[in-house]
């Protein structure tokens, strides 16, 4: 597939809802905003079943990151900024229904389970979230030192605590120096590890392939932005960290905003919580035109993750920290086609 339709899906006309459609092809439609959502390394780890009126949204551990995300915590959030993706849509376009999360106590792999009923007379719900959807992109540059407009910091909070989640933010230098620390050591403890760097090797693809970090999206930065066949072989024989850790705190201590955003408790259900969380604050950053990217080294190295909760001000455990600024455009990342990602039948397999 060529790089052109790889990221195909990000055009969406909201003129093409079948309103007068079955509740299958109205399912369908609104899926391809649910695929928008962020993942780590661009692993799309979300699959979707469609029985009529309902929808089942599945995990594919297939494409788990055993290394950097062992629990799947990481994965289960992607999961959770799908759905809010799709629940944001079915706002927009009127669909009354409901999502809910864990619905069969004996099917634990199916995340959610959302069913629609009927549609309100004329659109309405979320425009301001529904809009950045196609907009919002990982932007994994530095940002201008241009500081966050006046309640952006407290419209994130409130978005995360509507999701059930807690969101703390650092904007003083002294704040981010400290953050910035453990960001770069957790960057050295993960990539002194050959495991570490072949798992994110083998996520580093082409523009033309449909998941996965092209090179541009500097997910493998730019001390190795070079073509994605040779930057994985540098990932995978040699370690960086050392290169990475003083980029990612320059990162870090140069950007307005940190944000660290975390849950009462530490179970799968608070980390689908925490994707829709993730998302609803993703979305209100991109209304305000700033963009995020993640710096999750602390949380991903269990050792750091107790000091950064201890950063943060709140009892409970930290489940993605963010950099939030303005910075040059970015291009978004490929997505897989609707058809690769939706599933028939009783089973995901």
């Amino acid at each position: 597939m060529n790089e052109h339709n790889s990221l195909s899906a990000w055009q969406i006309s909201e003129a093409g809802f079948p309103r007068s459609g079955t509740p299958e092809q109205q399912l369908k439609f609104l899926l391809r905003y649910a695929i928008l959502a962020p993942s780590t390394h661009n692993s799309q780890p979300w699959r979707f079943r469609i029985t009529g009126a309902m929808l089942d949204l599945f995990a594919d551990y297939e494409r788990s990151l055993p290394i950097a995300d062992p629990k799947d915590r990481e994965l289960l959030i992607s999961c959770g900024a799908a759905l809010f993706n799709l629940r944001t849509a079915m706002n927009y376009f009127g669909c009354v229904g409901e999502a809910r999360p864990f619905p069969d106590p004996r099917r634990p792999e199916i995340m959610a389970r959302v069913t629609l009923d009927t549609l309100r007379s004329q659109d309405s719900g979320w425009p301001e979230l529904f809009k950045a959807i196609t907009r919002r992109c990982t932007n994994r540059g530095p940002f201008a030192p241009e500081a966050a407009p006046p309640g952006l910091d407290e419209a994130m909070r409130e978005a995360a605590h509507v999701e059930g989640a807690w969101l703390a933010t650092f904007e003083s230098a002294r704040s981010k120096e400290t953050v910035g620390f453990l960001v770069a050591k957790g960057d050295r403890i993960q990539f002194d590890k050959p495991e570490f760097r072949r798992e994110l090797a083998s996520w580093l693809h082409s523009p033309r392939d449909n998941d996965g970090l092209p090179a541009y999206a500097k997910g493998a930065h730019e001390l190795l932005g070079f073509t994605t066949p040779a930057v994985a072989f540098l990932v995978r024989t040699f370690d960086f960290g050392n290169g990475i850790a003083a980029r990612d705190k320059e990162l870090a201590t140069g950007s307005p905003l940190l944000a660290c955003l975390g849950t009462a408790r530490d179970t799968p259900l608070e980390w689908l919580n925490a994707g829709q969380a993730l998302q609803r604050v993703l979305l209100i950053a991109t209304a305000h035109d700033f963009h995020a990217s993640f710096l999750n080294q602390p949380i991903e190295v269990a050792q750091l993750r107790p000091a950064l909760g201890a950063l943060s001000g709140h009892k409970g455990y930290p489940q993605i920290l963010l950099r939030i600024g303005r910075g040059a455009p970015a291009k978004h990342t490929p997505r897989r086609p609707l058809e690769e990602v939706l599933v028939n039948g009783a089973s995901t397999a």
